[in-house]
């Protein structure tokens, strides 16, 4: 067997980051950046308002209360010029609106009585120079820099852009997979089973956990036991996607029709990894038609394992590829105290339990409970699981013990 560190090393190795695209911010959200991005304009671009109120001379409002005469409103959206402040004059002013000339101070409306819509206004608190004030360029100004190189967008990094007038961004584009499933035995059609028969839940298991973390999907569909099939599902695969992910027919000795395939038209290698479950994996690239290497994950048939190799392996291999550095290739990493024991022996492996991780106020500690059953096989427990569990090479961790825990959702 071989480490889980030195598996993870040899994936990463083979998995290069996509080339760079140039996409519209509303397609944009999740991306890593390919550029930096620099401001070229002021955000705001002039002195508005803050609050709903009056634009005034802070001076008129030295001793309060005091009645002022309303010349004019200024809305958002005009430029508020024809509306100017007077010595004992105000401005009825809306949120977002320009600072009309002669103000230096917003007055919110509950500092103020009197009817909006009347000639005066009885000011009720002294106003200070720039209250409620915000200035041009007060949160960007030209020359800034507003994103860098290797960030992940977020809904908020694309306001920003959308402030300064960007409309399309480059970025790194994000993989597409093509998930297969191969074997006699698999039926997806909902019909009966026969003997011998099984349902095919990992293709649409992984299908939906790689778009839930943003990539793109194909599906391959379901080959039969047969070496042309698989060839063909395989080639057309490597053409159409970025990577590939199939499962079952990577344990040692299998004899395996996929096996069979990626070892003749495939560079690739047979592991066991020191982990339970998930300790058969295969890893390696199918070169396409341009001469583009393409990564082929070949995860355990146990739906479990899968999943669990999914995470450890293929998750972090495709974020290399989407553009993320090192230090972001795993998602949700926190240490968690255990309210029951994880019952484990020594085995020269590394487990990952399936766990249920909850924040607690009381002692303000993230804390672990097992999600149930622990055989590979064993959906419901997975299903239940918010969390994998981290239990080192030993013996049973009991309560109150600290663990890694890797969030498999919030």
């Amino acid at each position: 067997m071989i480490e889980l560190r030195e598996a993870r090393d040899y994936v990463l190795s083979g998995c290069l980051p996509n080339d760079h695209i140039v996409v519209a911010l509303n397609d944009a959200l999740g991306c890593v950046t390919a550029e930096a991005v620099v401001a070229a304009e002021q955000v705001p671009p002039f002195a508005n308002t803050a609050v709903d109120g009056y634009a005034v001379d802070a001076a008129d409002t030295a001793t309060v209360p005091v009645t002022l005469r309303v010349t004019g409103t200024v809305r958002a959206g005009t430029s508020g010029t024809d509306s100017p402040v007077e010595t004992g004059c105000a401005v009825r002013i809306m949120t977002g609106a320009p600072v009309p000339p002669g103000a230096n101070a917003i007055v919110m409306v509950e500092d103020t009585e009197g009817s909006p819509e009347g000639d005066t206004v009885v000011v009720t608190a002294t106003a200070t120079v720039d209250q409620h004030i915000r200035p041009a360029g007060d949160d960007v100004n030209p020359g800034d820099p507003v994103i860098a190189v290797g960030t992940e967008l977020t809904a908020a990094h694309l306001g920003v852009l959308a402030t300064i007038g960007v409309t399309h961004i480059a970025v790194v584009r994000r993989p597409v997979v093509g998930v297969i499933s191969t074997g006699d035995e698999l039926i997806d059609d909902g019909s009966p089973l026969a003997p011998g028969q099984i349902r095919d839940s990992n293709r649409l298991t992984l299908r939906k956990l790689l778009e839930s973390h943003g990539f793109d999907t194909v599906d391959l569909g379901l080959a039969r036991d047969n070496e042309q099939v698989i060839e063909s599902a395989m080639r057309a695969g490597a053409e159409s996607c970025d990577a590939i992910v199939t499962t079952g027919g990577v344990s040692m000795g299998d004899f395996d029709y996929v096996k069979v395939v990626l070892d003749r038209i495939g560079d690739m290698r047979w592991m066991q990894i020191a982990i339970r479950p998930a300790k058969p994996l295969a890893f390696g690239t199918l070169t396409r038609s341009d001469g583009t290497a393409v990564p082929v994950f070949g995860l355990p048939g146990n739906p479990v394992s899968s999943m669990v190799s999914y995470e450890l392996f293929c998750r972090p291999g495709l974020r290399k590829m989407s553009g993320f550095g090192d230090d972001n290739l795993d998602v949700g990493m926190i240490n968690g105290v255990l309210t029951e024991p994880l019952r484990r022996r020594a085995d020269g492996k590394t487990h990952f339990a399936r766990v249920v991780c909850e924040w607690d106020d009381e002692s303000s500690a993230y804390k672990v409970r097992s999600a149930g059953a622990q055989g590979s096989h064993h959906m419901a427990a997975m299903a239940a699981a918010n969390a994998l569990a981290e239990l080192p090479d030993g013996d049973t961790l009991e309560t109150g013990s600290t663990v890694r825990v890797r969030l498999l959702r919030p």
